[in-house]
């Protein structure tokens, strides 16, 4: 078997255009992939057409092959693009593994750990920032069963807040807390938004509310920054969502500091995805892989937690999304009494609805403005000129 051709579209959701590729053999076997990345839809699209030359004429199959090629040979760091572009491939290439082979993809990395994975509820929080918005929102997704959410309280904060501010992200986290009760897990979304000193201020205020982690509080591009809020910090500390390589993760882990890791297999690939995973089970950690792209990257999570041992909690974006999304692709990951169970469907066992998406076009607003007021509400982002 071998790849003749690499085709892509893009899916106006919302709040983030989704970028999902097909990839095609020349025995008529396909493959679905997903290379989403908030805000760069059409740079992203570009970069799989143009590392697709790599991969024209291989066998889907060798897949190690095939990573390290659209990772090494332009000689390049495209980060977070040129690594969501190699996910898109090769994903894929597993969704035709598996197709071929007849089993579904957990089967191919390791086999069943999990009959079901504990899902946390993120994105249910659009409205108005305020503890009595939070605090309804809460309970309605308790009501649906979730055993645990995350969310933001820090509005656009960016390094430093002002007392109010601050007093405010506090009494929004005090908020959701008395809507869920003791039993359910909150976890406390930072967005990468704040100097050491400040990201250590909040954890120590939100302590007595007792968050399960504390996630991203500062910017990743510097891993000391991060490892000092770890080891500093009176609640857990997760994050990995940003970092595209294995020796990014190397770095963090062998601190000993932080030992939830939130590896995003879509700047990855499941291949790297998978042995990052055992970096982590080597070093004592539980993964929570990201996953606030498209519907594939959760089926794809879904598939790589279901085979790994040290997997600890699952993201759910879905849920929360505009309806019209559920029907983007053919079985979705769906969400019962707070856990997701995997289908035997080979591959990934999905199919991208193309009529679908081409009735939701790509859009340049749609994209979250993380650092601006009401991003919450996660509404296309108007036109600046």
């Amino acid at each position: 078997m071998k790849i003749t051709d690499v085709k892509t579209y893009i899916v106006g959701n919302e709040w983030k255009n989704w970028v999902f590729t097909q990839v095609e053999t020349d025995e008529g076997v396909t493959g679905l992939g997903e290379a989403t990345v908030n805000g760069f839809a059409k740079t992203t699209e570009a970069a799989i057409h143009e590392l697709k030359r790599f991969v024209i004429g291989m066998d889907p199959f060798d897949v190690e092959q095939i990573s390290l090629k659209l990772f090494r040979d332009y000689y390049s760091d495209g980060g977070q693009i040129q690594g969501a572009a190699l996910a898109g491939i090769e994903y894929a290439c597993w969704d035709i593994m598996g197709k071929a082979l007849k089993v579904p993809v957990y089967k191919l990395i390791g086999g069943k750990c999990h009959d079901r994975l504990r899902v946390y509820a993120n994105g249910w929080y659009r409205g108005a920032r305020t503890p009595e918005m939070f605090y309804e929102k809460a309970k309605q997704v308790a009501a649906k069963g979730y055993t645990a959410l995350k969310f933001d309280p820090f509005g656009a904060a960016w390094r430093a807040v002002d007392r109010s501010d601050f007093q405010l992200a506090i009494e929004i986290i005090a908020a959701v807390r008395d809507a869920v009760g003791p039993e359910r897990d909150i976890l406390i979304e930072g967005h990468n938004r704040f100097s050491v000193h400040t990201a250590l201020q909040f954890a120590e205020a939100m302590k007595k509310y007792e968050p399960t982690w504390f996630e991203a509080p500062v910017p990743p591009q510097k891993i000391s920054s991060m490892i000092e809020v770890a080891k500093r910090s009176p609640v857990p500390i997760a994050c990995g969502e940003d970092y595209y390589c294995r020796e990014q993760f190397s770095e963090l882990l062998m601190h000993n500091a932080v030992h939830i890791i939130q590896l995003e297999p879509q700047y990855l690939g499941l291949t790297a995805a998978k042995q990052i995973s055992a970096m982590v089970h080597a070093h004592n950690g539980v993964i929570a892989p990201h996953s606030a792209q498209g519907p594939l990257c959760s089926l794809v999570c879904a598939h790589l937690n279901t085979a790994t041992p040290n997997f600890f909690i699952h993201e759910i974006f879905d849920d929360f999304n505009n309806d019209w999304t559920q029907h983007i692709i053919t079985n979705p990951v769906q969400v019962k009494d707070g856990y997701i169970e995997l289908s035997d469907r080979p591959g990934w066992g999905a199919e991208l609805n193309v009529e679908l998406a081409r009735q939701h076009p790509y859009h340049p607003g749609h994209f979250l403005p993380l650092f601006r007021e009401g991003w919450e509400t996660r509404l296309v982002v108007p036109d600046e000129g």
